[in-house]
């Protein structure tokens, strides 16, 4: 499968709703109420909030897309001082230097295995360390493996837990970091 990454522009943000209410329910642990699932969605990933986020010059979207220009993947980088002052000691004791956030990285159930997330992390990670942040950090559930893995694989390494609310119920998630 041939992909391609590019920034993402305004003219993007239903497809990016699309793909994010297609994958998001993927990395809920087991158990999570699919009303949780939909709340979150229709609070953080609308339309109007990629439109936001798009707008918003701390924040850097990458799409990937196949050979036929679909989304089959999406990136998001948050730059900016970390305002939760636990979370903001844990990721600074992962190494000296500014940070920046994985906040979001999804790729299409149909895509899973065919080099898209790889291929998006890659380019993620260049644009996170063409920001002058030495430190990228993210968050994911401790339940999700498949994603652990995957970030395990890509040098991210856990400094570190937070708490992460979809709907009503909190979450886990471990804080995983490394360096530009």
């Amino acid at each position: 499968m041939a992909i391609t990454t590019r920034r993402a522009d305004p003219a993007d943000a239903p497809a990016l709703h699309d793909l994010a209410a297609r994958t998001f329910g993927l990395a809920t642990p087991p158990g999570t109420l699919q009303s949780d699932i939909e709340a979150f969605i229709s609070q953080h990933l609308s339309p109007d909030s990629f439109e936001r986020y798009l707008a918003d010059p701390a924040r850097i979207l990458l799409v990937a897309e196949d050979e036929d220009g679909k989304a089959v993947g999406y990136a998001m980088l948050i730059g900016g001082a970390i305002t939760d002052p636990e979370l903001a000691a844990t990721v600074a004791g992962a190494g000296d230097g500014v940070s920046i956030e994985l906040s979001k990285f999804y790729v299409s159930a149909d895509s899973h295995g065919t080099g898209v997330a790889s291929t998006l992390m890659t380019d993620t990670l260049a644009a996170a360390a063409g920001t002058g942040a030495a430190i990228c950090w993210l968050g994911v559930n401790q339940r999700n493996v498949r994603a652990a893995k995957f970030y395990a694989k890509h040098g991210f390494e856990i400094v570190g837990t937070k708490r992460f609310l979809v709907g009503e119920v909190w979450h886990d998630d471990h804080v995983r970091a490394r360096r530009l």
